[in-house]
């Protein structure tokens, strides 16, 4: 090797394996958010051949104005607390159940899993179908008594359970497999001496279980609030925001704000608040990954 051959240092070799992730990454995510960013400031609707108009504050002074905005905001916190505790508690029953040595379980695994593997076009399709006025679920209704039938999509007071119940029913088998590999790591031997103690059943789950499993409980309550407070395809399939505005959610928000509205500077300032908000949720998803790694 020749002395005036370049030779690299061996602290910039993981960063060089990196770099052509880090030029994607940087065109199409980084680059287009500080566009996105500039944008929250600007006017920026109707003829998206203009050039953006600085306006500072302006967008924020609307937006806290907005009683729309502040009734999505609404809807989406009705959405984080319907849907959260279900998806925290739910799964970990099932996680429970499909981790017993039993002939066949596999297929019980893969039937809890199943909905999550599905597109959500297809599910929301699919369950709209269910709640129609003729559907099946108000078929059974009227088999039971109920002639009227419950208008799922179609009521103000219906609307938004009818699509948290889509949500909590595709993300049951994703969260049950992080708390199945919870489980699985907890040795038999507890519970073979909590038997002996005299804890069995639901007891030794909740002497046991439970205080095991708490880092993965903080981890899905985080992973699942930050999935509510992103959803979207539910909404747009199911309902598009209605009926008045009762299952628009933030996110819907800036899409209608963005694409039907053409308002891309509002839209853009609409965003930024539900990045903070989700850049809150992601940094505490770190730090209780960064728990649950210290206690394993």
């Amino acid at each position: 090797m020749s002395k005036d051959s370049f030779v690299i240092p061996p602290k910039l070799t993981p960063y060089l394996f990196l770099l052509p992730a880090l030029v994607i990454l940087g065109i199409t995510v980084f680059l287009p958010a500080c566009q996105a960013f500039y944008l929250s400031f600007t006017q920026y609707d109707y003829d998206l051949t203009q050039t953006p108009e600085w306006v500072g504050l302006t967008n924020l002074q609307r937006l806290g104005k907005d009683r729309v905005f502040w009734q999505t905001v609404g809807n989406t916190v009705l959405y984080l607390i319907g849907v959260v505790p279900i998806l925290v508690a739910l799964p970990l029953g099932l996680a429970i159940l499909v981790n017993q040595n039993l002939r066949g379980i596999s297929w019980f695994r893969a039937a809890y899993y199943t909905p999550v593997v599905i597109s959500m076009v297809v599910a929301g399709i699919a369950w709209r179908w269910l709640y129609a006025e003729n559907g099946l679920f108000n078929q059974i209704l009227s088999w039971v008594g109920f002639k009227q039938g419950i208008p799922w999509l179609t009521s103000p007071d219906w609307a938004i359970f009818s699509v948290m119940a889509v949500t909590v029913w595709k993300g049951l088998g994703y969260y049950m497999v992080i708390y199945l590999a919870g489980l699985q790591s907890i040795p038999d031997q507890l519970y073979e001496a909590a038997a002996l103690d005299g804890a069995d059943g639901y007891g030794k789950h909740w002497d046991i279980t439970v205080p095991l499993m708490r880092p993965y409980l903080a981890l899905v309550a985080v992973i699942s609030a930050i999935s509510a407070t992103k959803v979207f395809e539910e909404v747009y399939i199911m309902t598009q925001g209605g009926p008045r505005n009762s299952s628009k959610t933030v996110v819907y928000y800036l899409y209608e704000q963005a694409f039907a509205d053409l308002e891309i500077g509002y839209a853009c300032t609409i965003g930024l608040v539900l990045f903070l908000v989700i850049m809150g949720l992601s940094l505490l998803n770190l730090k209780v990954s960064q728990r649950r790694d210290r206690i394993s």
